[in-house]
């Protein structure tokens, strides 16, 4: 939720439970001194916003493209406004897949994607740590050595390949596949490894798109950057490549205010 209080974006969030209805916004909004009947409007996005009417109780309900909140979003976040939104921007929307959003002044298009991304980060790790909370993930990844599961390059071809250096990551856990192992991994070394499979597929799939579509600038936006884990993750692919992936605040809130933004401007209208 974002809610613009004269020049300041008040931001809040909450894990789903279930599709939305009336009652349910009211109380969300009510929760935080915000009074839905008092609101000229209200903007929604994302995988589930088309349940809701056109009106709630009086309050006109307008319903925002999510690839266009989330490409009107990554701009906002990299303070992009006026000419500067002219240039090709790719924004990776992290979620529980990935979505890939090129923006370009007020043109927005979903080019490529990856089933990859939070909800295959918790599923996996329901599996393999028996665990779905995030910041436990999180904790755990931080302690960890992904080389415990994973096999570097310096494993399997005894050093380094073009701009990779020799501990970069080869096999995605496949240290665990190879016949010769029967250790132990810890749990640590486990989320490690994978926080590192997710955020190296994401990351390398944003910078190959980017590349495809011939944009200037990327900006990754979502709630799974709120894991320092991830953002290393993330940032040594780019360092590897040599593509500047840019990691913005309040990421999760993106799509949420690019719906503000894109809202105000066709209530202005």
């Amino acid at each position: 939720m974002v809610v613009r209080r004269g020049d300041e974006l008040i931001t809040w969030s909450q894990p789903y439970t279930r599709d939305p209805d009336e009652a349910s916004v009211v109380a969300l909004l009510a929760a935080h001194d915000v009074d839905l009947s008092a609101l000229p409007w209200l903007a929604v996005t994302g995988g589930r916003h088309r349940v809701l009417s056109d009106f709630l109780c009086s309050t006109s309900i307008l319903k925002i493209s999510e690839v266009q909140a989330i490409g009107r979003g990554g701009q906002a976040l990299l303070g992009l406004e006026g000419e500067q939104r002219a240039v090709p921007l790719m924004v990776a929307s992290c979620g529980s897949g990935t979505a890939l959003i090129k923006a370009q002044g007020d043109a927005y298009a979903h080019v490529s994607g990856s089933a990859v991304g939070g909800g295959a980060m918790l599923g996996l790790a329901r599996l393999i740590l028996g665990t779905m909370d995030p910041l436990e993930i999180e904790q755990l990844a931080a302690a960890g050595d992904r080389n415990g599961a994973d096999l570097s390059l310096a494993d399997v071809i005894t050093g380094p390949i073009g701009s990779l250096p020799a501990d970069a990551t080869a096999v995605n856990f496949g240290r665990l596949g190879r016949s010769s192992f029967h250790g132990d991994v810890s749990r640590a070394d486990l989320a490690a490894a994978l926080v590192n499979l997710i955020g190296q597929t994401i990351a390398l799939i944003t910078i190959n798109a980017a590349r495809a579509q011939q944009c200037e600038r990327i900006v990754l936006i979502g709630h799974m950057l709120d894991m320092a884990s991830l953002r290393e993750v993330i940032a040594l692919v780019g360092q590897y490549y040599a593509a500047e992936l840019q990691l913005v605040e309040r990421p999760g809130y993106a799509t949420a205010i690019g719906a503000l933004l894109l809202a105000e401007h066709q209530a202005s209208q």
